[in-house]
């Protein structure tokens, strides 16, 4: 039989889509329209949650520095303290981590020999599938410890630096040990992201790079981390949006307090969801709803940073 009696399929009728089409479109739009659904009643469900702490609130939710929530009276908050500790915790491990987290996508990619960056890649993988509470035992048992010699040295060498003044704490329960122990565990995250993205790279734009002369550094500076740029970011806010809300890593390694303080080298702050797992087993009544209340803050608090990082990737995505 020739090329030319082989047998066609007559394409589908004008105007008239096939059945597998329109059953596919059909579950992915119900797919997006259940998420939506989804985060709507979480959010339904924290306010209405809520709303009996926070009416009967009378002092002020936001800058009260005590949680006295099961008053029935007068409850009172510190949010303002929690979303402070909750965001300087997540900023020092998206400042520690992303750092890292880029030079071992670029030695994976680019300098790593395939088996090694096979075995590197499995491995930092691996990290994302260790529990947040063996992350918790880690930095209370073995890296506190290791950290107060060196919280010493950097209170007495610089302490005239506000962020680094001393004196500095004999536990090493510090915001700095969370954001440390933070940028661990989103280290997976961002890496990933950013290792995806580079392998993305079109190889024409390393190419012509190479092809004017540039060294390999040039051609990565040059080619591949404008084009990932925008991946970065996205990976980036992905590990922030973990970091905002860990909890028992973050609740083992902090203490109870409504402090507000920057501070790194000594004990004061707390997070939005360490406070909520320290407090609920002890909560009742308009207790529980406060900390309810205090979880809708964070959970506002994660909206925000998510939708921004949608709008810079998408941003960045245009601009590309």
């Amino acid at each position: 039989m020739t090329t030319t009696d082989a047998p066609t399929v007559a394409p589908p009728p004008r105007g008239r889509r096939r059945i597998g089409d329109v059953v596919f479109a059909g579950l992915a739009q119900g797919s997006g329209i259940l998420i939506l659904v989804i985060l709507a009643g979480v959010a339904a469900f924290l306010i209405v949650q809520a709303w009996p702490s926070l009416s009967a609130n009378t002092a002020n939710f936001i800058t009260d520095r005590s949680w006295d929530a099961n008053v029935r009276e007068n409850p009172a908050f510190g949010v303002g303290a929690l979303a402070f500790g909750t965001v300087l915790a997540a900023a020092i491990a998206l400042l520690l981590a992303t750092p890292v987290a880029i030079g071992i996508a670029l030695f994976i990619v680019y300098y790593a020999p395939r088996r090694l960056a096979s075995l590197l890649g499995y491995l930092v993988d691996l990290l994302a599938a260790i529990p947040s509470v063996v992350y918790g035992l880690w930095g209370i048992g073995f890296l506190a410890p290791q950290l107060v010699p060196v919280y010493e040295g950097m209170a007495r060498n610089l302490g005239w630096i506000p962020l680094f003044a001393g004196p500095a704490s004999t536990s090493a329960r510090t915001i700095l040990t969370a954001g440390i122990v933070l940028a661990v565990m989103i280290l997976p995250i961002i890496t990933a992201m950013s290792r995806d993205v580079f392998h993305q790279v079109p190889q024409g734009h390393r190419e012509a790079a190479l092809a004017m002369g540039a060294t390999r550094w040039e051609m990565i500076r040059l080619a591949v981390l404008p084009f990932g740029r925008s991946g970065i970011v996205g990976g980036a806010m992905l590990g922030m949006g973990r970091a905002l809300g860990e909890t028992m890593a973050v609740a083992m390694i902090l203490s109870p307090s409504l402090a507000v303080s920057w501070n790194l080298l000594q004990s004061g702050n707390q997070t939005i969801a360490g406070h909520i797992a320290l407090q609920y087993p002890e909560a009742t009544g308009y207790g529980v709803s406060a900390l309810i209340a205090a979880g809708l803050v964070l959970f506002a608090i994660t909206l925000v940073v998510n939708m921004g990082a949608r709008y810079i990737v998408a941003r960045g995505n245009k601009e590309s």
